[in-house]
């Protein structure tokens, strides 16, 4: 069990590292902040955190949200002469909105492993 919770700390720390590298650029980015969201859910799971739910619905926002930038991307982008007016632009707010619950729920899982370690 022990090592089961060494490795659920490690996967936090290094997606939390990964999420905050990939947004030096947040298109090419994206894939990089996409593995640090996974690493950081799944690390949630296997450590049974009680913020897990929340990182989960965090990694499934910045899927969604990724998958909207690069579908965006793919057909030329927004604005200006391509015929899609800046209103399309909604469809990439998952992506901002799952990176900052993914921050606020890695604060929170590390808060509740440093609690657990001091007791």
């Amino acid at each position: 069990m022990k090592a089961r919770v060494q490795w659920s700390n490690i996967l936090v720390f290094v997606g939390l590292i990964a999420m905050l590298v990939g947004v030096i650029d947040p298109l090419e980015g994206s894939l990089i902040i996409l593995l640090g969201s996974g690493l950081v859910a799944l690390g949630a799971f296997l450590g049974k955190s009680r913020y897990r739910k929340l990182l989960g619905w965090s990694f499934a926002l910045v899927v969604v949200g990724m998958g909207a930038l690069w579908g965006l991307s793919a057909v030329g982008g927004l604005g200006g002469s391509t015929g899609r007016s800046m209103w399309w632009a909604l469809l990439l707010l998952p992506y901002p909105v799952g990176w900052i619950m993914g921050l606020v729920g890695v604060i929170l899982r590390l808060i509740e492993s440093y609690r657990a370690r001091a007791r």
